[in-house]
């Protein structure tokens, strides 16, 4: 077209064109349905689980039939780990991913000297292996994820088998099934529940003197958020928070693996009491066997249901960190990039598509049934050095016996190490530990008798959160393990705020030289501290600043 002519209207279509073919293959995955917005993180797994991957063009499809911008599906096909995408002249994933984790644990169990025997001994071109954040299995370290299909204390013998298989579903959990759990007196309190609303206020009573607080982190008192949540207009909803991806954490798996009913009971009886309308559970990506899990457990409890039930929603993240924030979670499930939102307006204010939202974690709504059959007295009993109740532990590193262990809350490390653990594994010697996970800070063996709980560690620069206890010996280095975490964060960062954004990736550069500028790694804490909208950015620097406090000796000849 040469200067001064005027191209004609439509002449030359603007934006992504739409691939005939690709839109009649997305039609057929997904469906010619009227597509839900919410659920457009749902429908990139579905493409992702049919290709391998998502491509450019299938990408474009869905963007038209959910009537968005490509722009809009791109930038939260882009924003999580578990989606692969092949734009332009990208080559395509190979077929099979072999990921090998490489947080705390499994760093510590050899998960580095596995992820590169594995690229060395793994087909060129067929097998694709990739270092991943923890996954949720931190007992079983160091562990290989083969498709779905995760192997503990790895080989990469043991894998190649796998492989060799093409062994790549995850195993469905040998749990107790809708019929055996009604068998053995479950959902009878939902029906007392449903029944006489009066319970209600009890219920309400009970949960506040047996001191149930949220076992997904925060540990906010349980029955003031439900109170909270009852004051709100309706109509409300729920979250259920099953994406624990904090290195160390796998307490929610191995209470789902055993009873996924009580949680549900749990759930229902807390939506009936609050006044929630639906149910949105959001499972960690990771856990695929525990996702066919409940699908079952879920279609068995719709097909025959004790009572009313409310919608219930099952929903798949898509491997990010973040979205374990219950603000990021919320975002996720409104199928956008899992950023965490300013707050205030709270969730229980202004959550899920804008109503009032009850957010709980797993965990917390499987202890309902029990505080409420057996009483408040029977969990407040328990605890050690002035508190009460139990506490599940997820325990892991150099221990002998690593697991989830239900101990008194307000037991010690040495204690808990001692008595439920087998102490520690042999050639061992307990040097220090993580009490909340990869963000709960670092401590030292001289403190290895402070008790664990809720605002027991403040003082020393540390917190419980989800109770995961990562134990490293003499023959760990402390700014080694601080610098994995810092690692982490900075991979799972989403980039919202400059703080957390920029501080986590300087911070884990910072730490990567020989001699650490402590003055300058401080200053950037107190700044992360400060400024960052999320616990991601606050918190991410705890192990850092522990190392640095707590373990001068590894900075003596600096």
């Amino acid at each position: 077209m040469t200067r001064g002519q005027k191209k004609k209207s439509g002449a030359f279509p603007k934006g992504h064109q739409v691939d005939p073919r690709a839109l009649a293959r997305v039609s057929d995955l997904v469906g010619d349905r009227s597509l839900k917005r919410d659920e457009l993180i749902e429908y990139l797994h579905v493409l992702q689980d049919a290709e391998g991957c998502l491509q450019g063009p299938h990408l474009v499809a869905l963007a038209h039939l959910m009537r968005l911008s490509p722009v809009e599906v791109f930038e939260v096909a882009s924003f999580y780990h578990h989606f692969d995408l092949v734009t332009g002249d990208d080559a395509p994933p190979a077929p099979l991913t072999v990921r090998v984790c490489d947080s705390l644990s499994c760093a510590m169990a050899g998960g580095e000297q596995l992820a590169g025997a594995l690229e060395a001994a793994m087909p060129k071109g067929a097998v694709r292996v990739q270092r991943v954040p923890c996954v949720g299995r931190c007992a079983e370290a160091p562990v290989a994820v083969v498709g779905q299909n995760a192997i503990g204390a790895a080989t990469p013998e043991a894998v190649a088998q796998l492989v060799e298989k093409r062994s790549t579903q995850a195993p469905i959990p040998d749990a107790v099934d809708y019929q055996a759990y009604c068998a053995g007196g479950g959902y009878q309190l939902l029906k007392r529940v449903m029944t006489d609303p009066a319970l209600g206020d009890s219920i309400i009573d009970t949960l506040d003197e047996a001191g149930l607080r949220g076992l997904g982190g925060a540990g906010f008192p349980s029955a003031r958020k439900w109170r909270i949540l009852r004051e709100q207009a309706a109509p409300r909803l729920m979250t259920i928070n099953l994406d624990e991806g904090e290195p160390g954490t796998f307490k929610d798996r191995v209470v789902l693996e055993a009873d996924p009913h009580r949680m549900f009971e749990g759930m229902l009886i807390a939506a009936q009491v609050v006044g929630c309308d639906a149910i949105y559970i959001y499972l960690r990506d990771e856990y695929a066997g525990i996702r066919a899990l409940l699908e079952r457990e879920l279609a068995a409890l719709e097909a025959n249901p004790p009572a009313p039930l409310p919608e219930i929603h099952l929903r798949r993240g898509a491997g990010a960190y973040v979205c374990g924030e219950e603000s990021a979670l919320i975002e996720s499930l409104e199928g956008k990039r899992g950023m965490p939102r300013l707050r205030p307006p709270y969730v229980a204010q202004l959550g899920l598509f804008g109503r009032p939202t009850l957010a709980h974690n797993g965990e917390t709504l499987w202890w309902v049934r029990d505080l409420v059959e057996q009483g408040a007295a029977s969990f407040a009993q328990h605890g050690e050095n002035g508190r009460k109740g139990l506490r599940r532990f997820s325990v892991s590193g150099r221990v002998a016996k690593p697991g989830v262990v239900l101990a008194p809350a307000g037991i010690t490390l040495r204690k808990l190490v001692d008595e439920y653990c087998g102490g520690m594994a042999p050639g061992h010697d307990l040097y220090g530990y993580f009490p909340g996970g990869a963000s709960g800070g670092i401590l030292p063996e001289r403190l290895a008798d402070v008790p664990l709980d809720f605002d027991t560690l403040h003082e020393h620069g540390c917190f419980i959160g989800s109770a995961a206890v990562v134990v490293f010996s003499n023959r760990d280095r402390a700014r080694d393990l601080a610098l994995n975490a810092m690692r982490f964060f900075a991979h799972e960062s989403c980039g919202k705020c400059t703080p957390c954004r920029v501080g986590t990736s300087k911070a884990a550069m910072l730490m990567a030289q020989p001699v650490w500028d402590q003055p300058l790694l401080k200053e950037l804490s107190d700044a992360m501290k400060d400024a960052s909208i999320c616990g991601l950015g606050q918190a991410a620097s705890n192990p850092m600043e522990c190392a640095m406090r707590y373990f001068p000796e590894e900075f003596s000849n600096e």
